[in-house]
């Protein structure tokens, strides 16, 4: 990002940010940023991220927090919507926020992501998974999920071994997260020698999906992956059923919301699913999964351990760093490994975790989804 452009972003973000809520701060705490949807179209996504992190603090305050100071959540709403995630990282420098749990959306994190690293703000997104975050060289960024470029291949593998549909259509909704995992699963079907008949992208926030159903239906399409995000798929979804589309459906992590099935009714029946591990159902994580009921949280949502894990590795890099000093710490992160209800994180030079496997869930209407990975 040029001078000039950071300019106009701060620019922007002076305009627009009469929406977001002022903040004060007690001196002696440590301010995570909570960055993500609150408002939009994917904000349960965001409740999951909110819920995560501000349990983390909670647990952390509760032993007494981090070197003798507590953590302080501090909430920002971007509407997973790029140009607000901008305003958001802008806002979060001027409160003087040094670590941040977010952003969720990969098209919101990217940019965000350019303002944290010049600013020397630690960034951990627990959600965001295009792999072009991670290609740039920044020291400040890092994630507590994998990476579309492992999932699309877990995806893909799946479809071909066990599946072994005839005609394959691959969708998306032409985002930087929905067409890039799309992209990843046909990539990985061609290599494995199942022919893609359809490759297209829809418009995120239509609704009206004959045109697309009409065109998969004359091509006998009986397999469909779609990139992208629940509310569109949702609506595919009960669409294919009325016109009659007998077709197996496939997405990735961002379908994996109890509101799919709100939307699309028992359509959704049967629906594959990458997402994380069910760690809600670790037994090492009882406790902690029992903590969110007894909230009234549900534990069992993709985002929301790792956002709980999010905020494990920022305390956990300032406890080793012995110091707030975001450069110091970002070293620890990259140095240390961390032990979170997701596992013990690592990290790679790039800020990814060195080992994390998506697995396959089916999903089933009113009831809860299986794990169907092989073994």
């Amino acid at each position: 990002m040029t001078k000039a452009t950071k300019q106009i972003s701060k620019l922007f973000a002076a305009m627009v940010l009469a929406g977001v809520a002022s903040h004060s701060f007690a001196a002696d705490t440590i301010k995570i940023g909570i960055a993500g949807p609150k408002t939009g179209p994917v904000a349960q996504y965001g409740d999951m991220q909110f819920s995560g992190a501000k349990m983390a603090i909670e647990q952390i305050n509760a032993k007494g927090g981090v070197d003798g100071k507590k953590l302080e959540a501090v909430e920002y709403d971007d509407a997973c919507d790029p140009k607000q995630a901008v305003a958001v990282a802008n806002k979060v420098v001027n409160d003087g926020v040094k670590f941040v749990v977010g952003h969720l959306c990969s098209s919101s994190t990217q940019p965000a992501s350019d303002i944290y690293e010049d600013e020397g703000v630690i960034m951990i997104t627990p959600a965001a998974t295009s792999p072009d975050i991670t290609t740039r060289g920044y020291k400040m960024v890092f994630r507590t999920i994998g990476l579309d470029s492992a999932q699309g291949p877990a995806a893909g593998n799946y479809i071909a071994d066990h599946v072994k549909p005839k005609i394959v259509a691959v969708l998306h909704d032409k985002q930087q997260y929905g067409e890039g995992i799309a992209t990843a699963v046909k990539a990985t079907l061609e290599k494995k020698g199942v022919k893609v008949a359809v490759f297209e992208g829809v418009n995120a926030g239509d609704k009206d999906f004959s045109s697309m159903i009409a065109k998969l239906k004359q091509a006998n399409v009986d397999f469909v992956y779609y990139g992208g995000y629940h509310p569109e798929l949702g609506l595919i979804l009960r669409q294919s059923q009325e016109k009659g589309l007998k077709a197996k459906f496939m997405g990735p992590e961002g379908v994996g919301n109890d509101s799919i099935s709100q939307i699309a009714k028992d359509a959704s029946e049967g629906l594959l699913v990458t997402l994380p591990k069910s760690f809600d159902q670790d037994p090492a994580n009882v406790a902690l999964a029992d903590a969110f009921k007894a909230k009234k949280e549900d534990p069992s949502g993709p985002f929301v351990f790792p956002s709980y894990s999010a905020v494990e590795v920022i305390a956990g890099g300032i406890a080793a760093a012995k110091s707030e000093d975001t450069a110091k710490v970002a070293e620890a992160i990259h140095a240390g490994t961390f032990k979170t209800p997701t596992g013990d994180l690592s990290f790679d030079a790039k800020g990814d975790l060195k080992d994390f496997k998506f697995v396959v869930y089916e999903w089933h209407f009113g009831k809860p989804k299986t794990e169907v990975s092989p073994q």
